[in-house]
């Protein structure tokens, strides 16, 4: 669901501003809510480029030049530690120009442990920045090793873990695996999750 390009003012009762992220325009486009449960269908073949919109949709079950993970493979990658787990849940950043006063909260965001959380670079078209953003971190989370294992997740059926992954290959990763069912299979199969803080 397309929310609004706004954000909601909570007075609280003491009198404070609080601003609460809702949706804001990243990278030209309103950011969507990939939150709340996982929607259902059949999964659609796999397309030649990114997706650029509804990104909470079912997802195909390839992505060609990646390895798709299920939960079983996933965790016994992970356990060897020998792969980076990359989450590619949106965030939005904190607006400028809010009112003297203003408390900013940023929404919290639990991820596979050890996961690293790259915000937004799952779009399906990115800004010269993000995308700067993306590659910057690549190359230090693998310290220059293009065939260092890369894992991409998000939530299920969310297709911003695919474009992410499709992109790194772009990029010239050799061994990038997509997690399609991300975090919430990684839940299901008992798997640890912790709060996750966006790596700058």
């Amino acid at each position: 669901m397309v929310l609004p390009r706004l954000l909601m003012l909570v007075a609280l009762s003491f009198g404070v501003a609080l601003w609460m992220p809702v949706a804001v325009a990243l990278d030209g486009h309103a950011e969507e809510d990939v939150s709340g449960p996982a929607p259902t269908g059949e999964p659609p073949p796999e397309p030649h480029s990114y997706r650029t919109d509804n990104y909470r949709k079912p997802v195909p079950l390839t992505l060609e030049g990646a390895t798709v993970l299920s939960s079983a493979a996933a965790m016994k990658l992970w356990s060897q530690k020998t792969a980076v787990f990359i989450d590619v849940y949106p965030h939005p950043p904190k607006p400028e120009g809010l009112p003297p006063g203003t408390i900013w909260r940023d929404p919290s965001h639990m991820t596979i442990e050890d996961a690293v959380w790259l915000t937004n670079v799952g779009y399906g078209v990115l800004s010269a920045d993000a995308s700067h953003y993306f590659q910057r971190n690549l190359d230090m989370l693998t310290k220059g090793d293009k065939s260092k294992t890369l894992v991409f997740f998000c939530l299920r059926n969310c297709w911003m873990s695919w474009n992410a992954a499709k992109r790194a290959l772009s990029y010239g990763y050799k061994n990038v695996a997509w997690y399609r069912d991300g975090s919430d299979g990684w839940q299901e199969a008992g798997g640890l999750v912790v709060e996750a803080h966006p790596l700058p």
